[in-house]
């Protein structure tokens, strides 16, 4: 799919009563209790552009983990925002949420066809088979979901910078890390399947989880739902280049290409502004 121009992406205005938005508009945070806390996104996603997070600050005490998915729901035209997206959200109807667990996000097709359609599943191993064929999902620049392209560069998520960040980095690239880590970056979008139909995609650090949702209607405008819920207490925006990169972010390539980890950038002679960037971004 040719690449559409980009969308400086924030949260609405219009979200859940525990939730306090940044000025920027890009970072929400729950501010009390595990409810309330469903966002949307501030427009419509187009066919094939991700809404992407990363997981900023988690709250210990809590059961449950970040919720995403997309809603045709106009944000607008809610009398209140639903308490919680699964299942207050879904039973308004033309909504679809997947809830993020440390484990087993990745969907499967399995066989088994029953009644309403190809039944999906979590993609746990069987019983007595481990799977260990080396991850080869970085070797490209982009992320493929059919026709749709995504530059890699932003989907991964890094760890702050410190003494081990190099080894934590190779972690996140690789996956090892719960999804629901902080730092982790999660993402929703849906890839055109027909005529106003499509197929909602999550991606986990760089990885596609697979179709999480089958045949969603495109005639309504679709926009990104996130749930801050429970163990999840701050998440902020992650913007996303899909044409041509910028020349700050062609300068921070050219650095960390040839430097040994992010931390060795301290050593360099740059501003300090430039060295933080290319260590955080």
């Amino acid at each position: 799919m040719d690449p559409f121009p980009d969308q400086f992406m924030e949260f609405h205005p219009i979200h859940g009563t525990n939730v306090r938005l940044d000025q920027s508009g890009t970072q929400a945070t729950r501010v009390e209790s595990f409810a309330n806390g469903v966002c949307f996104s501030k427009y419509p996603l187009k066919p094939g552009e991700i809404f992407l997070i990363e997981i900023e600050d988690k709250e210990l005490g809590w059961c449950g983990h970040l919720r995403i998915g997309l809603t045709a729901n106009d944000p607008m035209s809610l009398e209140v925002v639903p308490e919680y997206s699964i299942p207050d959200l879904m039973d308004l109807g033309d909504s679809w949420v997947f809830a993020i667990t440390r484990n087993h996000n990745k969907i499967t097709e399995e066989p088994e066809v029953q009644e309403g359609g190809l039944r999906l599943g979590r993609g746990e191993a069987e019983e007595g088979h481990i799977n260990t064929a080396p991850k080869t999902f970085f070797t490209d620049s982009h992320l493929h979901i059919e026709n749709i392209r995504i530059p890699r560069d932003k989907l991964v998520g890094r760890s702050r910078p410190g003494r081990f960040s190099h080894i934590l980095d190779d972690l996140y690239k690789t996956n090892v890390l719960p999804p629901t880590a902080r730092r982790s970056r999660i993402g929703v979008l849906y890839v055109p399947k027909g005529k106003d139909v499509a197929d909602m995609h999550i991606v986990i650090n760089g990885e596609d989880m697979g179709a999480s949702a089958k045949g969603i209607s495109t005639i309504q405008p679709l926009y990104a739902v996130l749930d801050v819920f429970a163990a999840t207490k701050c998440v902020r925006i992650v913007q996303v280049e899909y044409g041509f990169s910028s020349l700050q972010t062609l300068c921070r390539k050219a650095i960390q290409k040839h430097i040994v980890h992010r931390m060795a950038i301290d050593w360099l002679e740059l501003p300090e502004a430039l060295k933080h960037y290319c260590k955080y971004e």
